[in-house]
Formats: structure tokens, C-alpha cells, sequence
């Protein structure tokens, strides 16, 4: 890829997972970007949570053999992490500007411009999943669809705004220590995850912990800024205003125990019911892409139907996922004019290993 001085270059080259590393420079600073596949294929790009990057927010997910036949088979992975969030990264300079959330969705719209991408998917997770729909609000013409799990879209709820204030104050004083990782995992997961007095952590939420430690804390404090006020207003902007003019097809994911569960519910009913469905996965926290990736194989296997995408093999349900068709609607399965007619679901997640 050749280096280009006006605004992106490939920095080292980096294997993860056999994905390589590109840092490209933006208007608003410099992004990481792990790109996994053939790049001839369709784009489908992903933004993780708050503090997370792409092996701490969608490991799970693509680790699922199921979903490496669907996702891997049909199109070229572009991880986005937001600034100072991949693997390795350095402290950013205080005297660096603050980005928006607006800045954050333009960023977005530079990497596919530096890639060559027209119309992309989109994958994220929470605050990431905040960035992308603000994105497709912005950029229509460069989104074919959206697939958000525990989206926020209105200003942050007094509740939430507590936790980003105290949260705020740990990383400010105190960096990545105990009681922010703890504030984090009760964001991302749910109650069994993270275990108790009685229970065990949970390995994935030992996995996370340790993740975690490799954050820089002024990174995650400047992204948490960024996500939860708007210039000189404390507040999120909330975006469900413009949810209606949204043309592309939008699958929401949200875990019934996710802290974020009653605004997916907000955004379903002000999402256009011709393009939109709601999977509400039980006894799962907001981030489903690791506590239950199997609930979402098969409600975006028909989802990708819709644009002519199937996994290569018709393989057998496998016996670890949660969900078959019987659990479905039979409303998301049939075929209108739009490839599929989508419609809010609720599935229902076993809780027997």
C-alpha cells in the first residue's frame, strides 16, 4: 500500500491473528486499523466499546468457527480502534485537541477512503456502536447495513452520567486501577460473568481484566470524554431524531442484563420496523460479541440473506449455540421485496452450558 503525505500512511507492518496493522493518519490524529481477509471482497468494519480494542471487544465472536464461515467467507474485516486503543499504543499528548463524537465518525469515513471502500458494514458495540450509526447518519451512501449490540443514541441517562463522572475521576487520578476495571466489567458484562462472593470470575471476564491492563489510562479518559459530552455541553448528543432517515438495514443486539438494555429498546421503536429487528439475548450483559457470540450467528446468517451473503457450507446447527430456527420469527425468515422483512424478536438463550 503506497504511503500517502496528505493524510495516511502505513506505519510497520504487524501481524495479529493474521491481520496486519495500518496506522492511518487523520484530521483528527492518527488510527489503527487491523485489516483481516481478501480486500477484494465487501468491507465490514467493526469499533469496539469503551476501553476495548478488537481482540478485547469481538475475540469471541470471530473465534467462533460459524461465524469465521459467515464473516470471514463473505467479507474483509477492518477492526477500527478508537485513538490510543490498539495493542501497544503510547500515552497521547494532553495538548492534543480533544476529538468529537462527530470526529470520531469522520475519522471513519477517512480510513474507507484511504482503503478504497465505497459502501461498508458496520459492526459496533455500544460506544462503538454510538460512532457508527452516527456515521451512517452522516455518510449514507457509504453504509450497505448496521449490526449494533447494546447501542447507546441519547444523552447519557443520570445513571450513566454518574458512572462516566466517577470513572472519569479514577482514570484522571488514578489510571487503569482495580476499582475502574471493576466499573468497566460491570459495563460490558453480566452478573454471572463476573462472578461473586459464591461464583468464580468467569475466564472471559479474567481474559477482559487483563486486557485491560494494557490501556493507557489518558487514552480511555480522552474516548470517555469524547462519548459522553459534546463540546462545552456535558452531554451526549442524542441522535434519535435522524434514526427514521436511516435506509439501510439495522439488526440490534442487546443482553436483557446489559445496563444499556432500555436504550436499545428506545432505539428499535425509533428505528424505521421496515429495515430493523431486535434480538434481546437472555441472561447476557451489554457486550454479546463475548459473553454470548453464539446468539448472534444466527439471526445475522439471515440477515446477510438479505444481500445475497451465506456461509459456504450449509453446516448443521452447531450443538454449542443457543439458538435455532425454531427461536426466530418466522417474520425474519421470509423474503419481502428487501430481501428480508425484519421485525423485533426476542430470543431465548439457554443457561445450560
Amino acid at each position: 500500500m503506497a504511503e500517502s503525505n496528505d493524510s495516511v500512511f502505513v506505519d510497520v507492518e504487524k501481524i495479529y491473528l493474521g491481520g496486519k496493522e495500518h496506522h492511518v493518519r487523520t484530521g483528527c490524529g492518527s488510527v489503527s486499523v487491523i485489516v483481516y481477509g481478501d480486500q477484494d471482497k465487501p468491507a465490514l468494519i467493526t469499533y469496539p466499546d469503551l476501553a476495548l480494542n478488537y481482540m478485547s471487544c469481538f475475540q469471541g465472536l470471530f473465534f467462533c468457527p460459524e461465524a469465521a464461515s459467515l464473516l470471514v467467507h463473505n467479507f474483509c474485516i477492518y477492526h477500527i480502534s478508537p485513538p490510543g486503543h490498539e495493542l501497544g499504543a503510547a500515552p497521547i499528548s494532553p495538548d492534543d485537541p480533544l476529538p468529537s463524537v462527530d470526529d470520531l465518525a469522520d475519522q471513519i469515513i477517512e480510513v474507507l477512503n484511504y482503503f478504497g471502500l465505497g459502501a461498508v458494514m458496520c459492526m459496533g458495540v455500544t460506544a462503538g456502536a454510538y460512532i457508527l450509526t452516527l456515521f451512517a447518519m452522516k455518510y449514507r451512501q457509504r453504509v450497505l447495513g448496521l449490526i449494533l449490540v447494546s447501542p447507546l443514541c441519547k444523552t447519557p441517562s443520570w445513571t450513566e452520567w454518574l458512572y462516566n463522572k466517577v470513572m472519569s475521576n479514577l482514570l484522571y487520578f488514578y489510571g487503569m486501577c482495580g476499582l475502574l476495571k471493576e466499573f468497566l466489567l460491570q459495563r460490558y458484562f453480566s452478573k454471572d460473568v463476573r462472578g461473586s462472593a459464591e461464583v468464580p470470575e468467569s475466564d472471559i471476564a479474567q481474559a477482559c481484566r487483563g486486557l485491560l491492563d494494557e490501556r493507557q489510562g489518558i487514552n480511555v479518559l480522552r474516548f470517555l470524554q469524547a462519548i459522553n459530552q459534546y463540546e462545552i455541553v456535558l452531554w451526549r448528543p442524542d441522535i434519535t431524531s435522524g434514526l427514521k432517515k436511516l435506509r439501510c438495514r439495522t439488526l440490534v443486539f442487546v443482553g436483557d442484563n446489559s445496563p444499556f438494555h432500555s436504550e436499545a429498546l428506545h432505539m428499535i421503536t425509533k428505528l424505521d420496523r421496515r429495515y430493523s429487528a431486535l434480538v434481546e439475548v437472555q441472561a447476557c450483559g451489554s457486550m454479546v460479541t463475548e459473553e454470548q457470540p453464539h446468539a448472534m450467528l444466527i439471526p445475522m446468517e439471515y440477515f446477510f440473506m438479505g444481500y445475497g451473503l451465506y456461509r459456504p457450507c450449509q453446516l448443521s446447527d452447531s450443538p454449542r449455540s443457543p439458538l435455532s430456527p425454531s427461536c426466530i420469527s418466522p417474520e425474519l425468515l421470509s423474503p419481502e421485496s428487501m430481501g428480508l422483512k425484519l421485525k423485533p424478536i426476542k430470543t431465548r438463550v439457554s443457561l445450560e452450558g
